[in-house]
C-alpha cells in the first residue's frame, strides 16, 4: 500500500515507519522536517506543516495515498482538516490517546466503550478530533479507525519517572540517591516499547473489521511504580531508597514541576487490550519492560542524555524536608 504517516518522527511513528518499509509498503512522511532525526532509507519524505491547511490538503489530495496514518492530529480543526485532505483515501488510522478517558473511572480495566472524561488540555483535544473523524464514519463511511496508545516509551525518548518529567532520575539510582514517589508508588500504570506499539497501527491497516473501531494499545496487566523504579534499580545495578511524598504536598512545592504526576502518574490506571487482540492477532508485545530499560538506558547514555543529578538540588531537598517531619512525628509520639 501507499501509506502516508503524518510526523513519522516521533517515538511510536519511528517504529511505525521500519515496522512498515519491512512489510513492504510504499511509505512517505509528510512533516516539517525540523526534528534533524534521520528517516531510514526507502522513505519518501515531503516537507509541509499541516497548519498550512490548504497546501497540505491540496498536497495530500493530489498524491491520492492508499492510507493515511495521522500522528500529529491535535484537535478538531486538525482533524476537519484530514477529512478534507483524504477524501477518498481507503483507510484513515487515527493516534489517539487513552488520556481521552481521564482518570475518574467507572470500571477497570478500562474498555473503549467507557465514558470520555478527558482532564487535560492535550486529552480534550483529542477526544474533539476523534469525534470529528467518527461523526464522518457514521455520516458518510470515512473510514477511520482510532488507536489509543499509553505511555509509550523507546530508545529516542528515554525512560520517564513517576513524579516529573526529568532523566536525572536515572543518574540518582547510578549514585546511590535517594528516589523521591508519590505516596506509597504503587499507582498502577501501562507501558509499552514503542516497536510494539507499532504492530497495532501496521496490523489494523488495510483490515475491513477495523474500520469505525476504536482501540486501546496497551499490553495485558500492570506494572506499580515502586515496580518500574525498582527495574530500573536491577537494570543499573544499584538499589536506592524510595522516599514516599503526598501528591498534595508535591503539588504545594511546585504544580508544575509535578503536573505528570497530577494529571496521570499518581492514579491507577489499567486499560483493556483484549479488543485489539481479538481483532489484530498481530499485536503481541514481546519487549518486555526490563529489556525497553536497557536498550534506552544504553543508547541514552551514549548520547550523553543522562543528566547529573548533582546540578539539581529540589529533590534531596524534598526527601531531606519529608524525613524531617517524620523523625520530629516519631518524637511526639515516642
Amino acid at each position: 500500500m501507499r501509506v502516508v504517516i503524518l510526523g513519522g518522527t516521533g517515538t511510536i511513528s519511528t517504529s511505525i515507519v521500519r515496522l512498515l518499509l519491512r512489510q513492504g509498503h510504499d511509505v512517505t512522511c509528510y512533516n516539517r522536517g525540523k526534528s534533524g532525526k534521520p528517516l531510514p532509507d526507502g522513505v519518501r519524505v515531503i516537507h509541509g506543516d499541516r497548519g498550512e491547511r490548504e497546501t497540505f490538503e491540496r498536497v495530500m489530495q493530489q498524491e491520492r495515498f492508499d492510507a493515511a496514518i495521522d500522528m500529529i492530529s491535535f484537535g478538531p480543526e486538525d482533524a476537519q482538516s484530514s477529512l478534507r485532505a483524504f477524501r477518498g483515501v481507503k483507510h484513515f488510522i487515527q493516534c489517539s490517546t487513552v488520556c481521552t478517558y481521564g482518570v475518574d473511572y467507572d470500571w477497570l480495566p478500562v474498555t473503549e466503550d467507557h465514558p470520555l472524561r478527558p482532564t487535560t488540555g492535550y486529552g480534550r483535544g483529542k477526544a474533539e478530533a476523534d469525534a470529528v473523524l467518527m461523526e464522518a464514519f457514521y455520516r458518510e463511511g470515512f473510514p477511520v479507525t482510532i488507536l489509543k496508545p499509553s505511555t509509550t516509551y523507546s530508545p529516542q525518548n528515554g525512560i520517564l519517572r513517576q513524579v516529573a518529567w526529568d532523566f536525572g532520575w536515572i543518574d540518582r539510582i547510578r549514585k546511590g540517591k535517594p528516589l523521591l514517589v508519590c505516596g506509597d508508588g504503587k499507582a498502577l500504570h501501562s507501558f509499552l516499547h514503542a516497536d510494539d506499539a507499532a504492530k497495532a497501527f501496521a496490523g489494523v491497516l488495510g483490515q475491513a473489521r477495523c474500520i469505525g473501531q476504536t482501540y486501546n494499545v496497551v499490553p495485558r496487566g500492570f506494572t506499580t511504580w515502586e515496580q518500574h523504579h525498582k527495574l530500573a534499580m536491577k537494570v543499573l545495578g544499584r538499589e536506592v531508597e524510595l522516599v514516599g511524598v503526598s501528591l498534595e504536598t508535591l503539588k504545594s512545592i511546585h504544580a508544575d514541576r509535578f503536573g505528570i504526576c497530577d494529571e496521570i502518574f499518581a492514579h491507577n490506571v489499567i486499560y483493556s487490550p483484549e479488543k485489539l487482540m481479538r481483532d489484530v492477532p498481530e499485536f503481541v508485545p514481546t519487549v518486555s519492560l526490563e529489556e525497553g530499560m536497557r536498550q534506552a538506558f544504553a543508547v541514552m547514555e551514549a548520547e550523553e542524555r543522562i543528566p547529573n543529578s548533582d546540578d539539581e538540588t529540589w529533590e534531596d531537598e524534598i526527601i531531606e524536608a519529608q524525613r524531617s517531619a517524620f523523625a520530629k512525628l516519631a518524637v511526639k509520639q515516642a
